[in-house]
Order: C-alpha cells, then structure tokens, then sequence
C-alpha cells in the first residue's frame, strides 16, 4: 500500500525523501479526479456551444482600478493559511503526529503564514499597479460556459467535501454526538452521496445565477463525474483509506500481512485469535499497557460478523477477491512482522477490495456515457442514464460493503443503498418525462 507519496517514491525509485509524507495519496488521486472531470466537463461544454445549446453571457469588468483593502485582505488570507500549514507541515510537524492530524490541527508556523500571506498580497498590489489608469472603465467581455468550469470544480469541491463530512456525520450519529467537533474536522469520514447532492445542488445554483441552461450543464456533467469517481476510487484502493468491503473467509491474513487460503476452522480461529479487534475495535499487543484502538468496525458477536466465501478463480491474482490492505493509511488491522514504519498493519483477514471493482465498474461506464453522448439529442435523457447507472452501481457494491444500517418501510437498508436506490427510480422517471415532453406532437421541449 502507499499511504502517502513517500511510500510510491520509496518503493519505485528507492529514495527516502521524509518531506513526501504530508501528501496523502487519496488526497493527490482526489485531485487528479478533479482535473479529469475538469478535462471532461469543459470538453463537453464546447460540444454543446458549437450547437448553440449553451450560448455566452455578456458581462462587464472594471479595468484600471487599484487594489482594494478586500484583495489584499484576501491574498494575505490565502497566503497565510498556505505558509502557516503547508511549511508548517514540512518543517515544524512531530513526527508522532499524522500529516492529515496536522492540517486539521491548529499547529502551523507563525512566520511563514505572515511572509507567504504579504508576498502574496504584495503581488496583488503589484499586478493591480501595473494595471492602474487615471479613469477606471467598464468593459463588456463575453464570457461561455467553459470560461466558467474552473468556479464549477471550486464549487463542487468545496461543497462536496461539506456534503460528504454532513452525510458522514448523520450515518455514524451516535459517535457524532459523542464527538462533534472530532469527526466534522477530522481528516477521514467522507460519504460520497452527501458530497454529490450538496454539490451538485450548489453548482445547480451558480449555473441559474450565470444563465447557464442547467438540463445542458448537467448533460455535460455525468461523464465526468463517473470519471472523476473512478480516479477517486483508486486513491481509496492504493491507500487503504477503509472504504473496502467485507471479510472474505475463504482466506485469513498470516503473520506478514499476505492472505493465504483458510482451512476448515482457520476463519473462527482467526476471529477468537483477534475478538478484540473485532469486537472491540482494539488489538492486545505486547509491550503496550492497554489496547490499542485500530478500527470502528465493530461486531456485537463473533457470529455477525460480516464475511462472505469466494475463493479466487485461477484466472484472478487473490487480491482481486481477498486483499489485507497490508500498511494502510488508517493504521487498521494487526502489526506486520517485522515491519517497524508508522504504516505497519494489515487486517486479520482480507476483505473484498471494492474500491477497485468501483474504479473498473465506473470506468467501464463512462465508456459507455462517453461513446453515446453524440447520438443523444434528448436533453435530460444523459441525466437520466447517469442517474440509472450510478444507482445500479452503488447499490450492487453495497451488498458486500460494511455500512450502518437503518430501518426503512421495515427493511434493513444502508444511507447508500437508500440514496442509490432513489437515484435509480428518479432516473426512470426522469428518461420517460423527457421523452414524453420532447413528442414531434407536442409543443414543449428541454432542448
């Protein structure tokens, strides 16, 4: 596993560099999703200005003024919070403390917030000089819906993550109540769903104000976000950020981390070998006065707890059906022997690792979305299969996923599996609304 970029440069080109450490991998292929959907998204919109789908909004700009106090209180801001964190990070981080513990933290370096916040906001007062005339003027400047992709990722990056934290929060309640403040700025606990509909409904509401047609803008939007989730997913796989799914008990973990095959009665030894960890989320280690807390998924009994059987096809490594997550990024499971890093665990047994079927199913349908999206000329309908295919995604997935469960209509069904499900049902509804209003015989349409 690569928790962090230390872990990917050790292990590819041999060096240690130390200061890679604060670059959580998750948080870099979360990036990189971003900018793919950043790629997609502008792509598509060109697409559809060439059509005369989406046309551009005449706006004016004041040219020749000065800074502002607001410009340069907000540069310093930005600049601050970058020298205060980041080369706090580098520099002044113990090394007890994890990276993402840090940037959550109010720790940081005092003195270099204050110098990266004035030269930034002494380049602003620079930029805006150079550009200063005697008679400041309004100019109109013509500005298309691509112009704007890069306020649509800000948006939805910002709202996302406030999304995924609240829908987190309302899945584990209990431990929110317990522990607000811990688990809103905490740098795990994310719920993809919470992140989507707070996102998307924010970006809904930036594209009304900028006269952006919306039915087009969210047509152009479901590629890349199949696309971006995909990139995301392999951030949770290759660091192990706990998104994986249940235990497989057609293997256990041995000593070094690797599933082996279990024999008859290995899986129930292995569970009363580790019941603390199960049951408790804590692992008895020797040398250590109490338990050491390494996971949340807890069972009330050694017989719920949750384990399929598959044994891997000979045509399949066994990490496709059964993998440990050996030094993952939550320090979850049970020491590695011999392995003295800070990311030295591996889970008792191996789990389905669903972040890699979601990476594969979601690529696989943005193929699909991507080699259709020309042959549609029905605005809504793209919505509408996105909406059908996410849904049927995630709800499969979340069959042999570990979630909190609810009661709903007297059934047992995860906050995702609800979500999905609704998803699916409003993207049928959707695709016949929009093949109805769009009749040759009728006088309305989304177009």
């Amino acid at each position: 596993m690569y928790p962090n970029l230390y872990y990917i440069f050790k292990d590819w080109f041999g060096v240690e560099w130390k200061t890679l450490g604060f670059l959580n991998t998750f948080g870099f292929m979360v990036a990189m999703g971003f900018i793919t959907a950043a790629i997609v998204l502008s792509s598509e919109l060109r697409r559809k200005e060439k059509q005369a789908l989406l046309l551009p909004r005449e706006e004016f700009i004041v040219v020749g003024k000065p800074a502002s106090f607001f410009d340069l209180l907000l540069n310093f801001a930005v600049g601050f919070l970058f020298g205060y964190k980041l080369i706090g990070l580098v520099l002044n981080r113990p090394e007890e403390v994890n990276p993402q513990e840090y940037i959550f933290s109010s720790q940081g370096n005092l003195i270099a917030g204050i110098l990266v916040g004035l030269l930034l906001a002494g380049l602003k007062w620079r930029e805006k000089n150079r550009q200063k005339s005697k008679e400041p003027e309004q100019r109109p400047v013509r500005i298309w819906p691509h112009d704007r992709v890069g306020d649509i990722i800000v948006i939805g990056l910002i709202f996302g993550i406030i999304g995924a934290k609240l829908f987190d929060s309302f899945e584990n309640w209990d431990d929110f109540v317990q522990h607000p403040w811990q688990r809103l700025f905490s740098a795990g606990g994310l719920t993809y769903y919470g992140g989507l509909i707070l996102a998307a409904t924010a970006i809904c509401i930036y594209g009304v104000k900028k006269n952006i047609r919306l039915v087009h803008l969210i047509d152009a939007a479901t590629p890349a976000l199949l696309l971006a989730y995909a990139v995301g997913r392999i951030g949770c796989q290759v660091s192990g950020d706990g998104d994986w799914g249940v235990y497989n008990s057609a293997y256990i973990t041995d000593a070094n981390g690797k599933a082996v095959e279990a024999k008859p009665g290995d899986f129930e030894a292995q569970l009363k070998k580790y019941d603390t960890y199960f049951l408790e989320g804590t692992v008895k280690e020797p040398g250590f006065a109490a338990p050491i807390p390494v996971t949340d998924r807890k069972s009330e009994s050694l017989d719920k707890v949750p384990h399929k059987y598959l044994k891997a096809p000979a045509y399949l490594p066994v990490w496709m059906v059964a993998y440990s997550y050996p030094q993952n990024v939550n320090k979850d499971g049970i020491r590695i022997a011999g392995l003295e890093e800070e990311h030295n665990r591996a889970l008792p047994v191996p789990v389905f690792p669903t972040p890699f079927y979601e990476t594969i199913a979601c690529t696989l349908l943005f193929l699909v979305l991507w080699s259709i999206r020309k042959r549609i000329k029905t605005a809504g309908l793209m919505t509408g299969i996105y909406l059908i295919l996410n849904g049927a995604e995630r709800f499969l997935i979340e069959k042999i996923r570990v979630n909190n469960q609810m009661n709903f209509l007297g059934m047992k069904l995860t906050q995702a599996e609800l979500i999905s499900f609704s998803l699916a049902i409003a993207g049928v509804l959707l695709i016949v609304y929009v093949l109805l209003l769009n009749k040759p015989n009728r006088g309305k349409s989304l177009v």
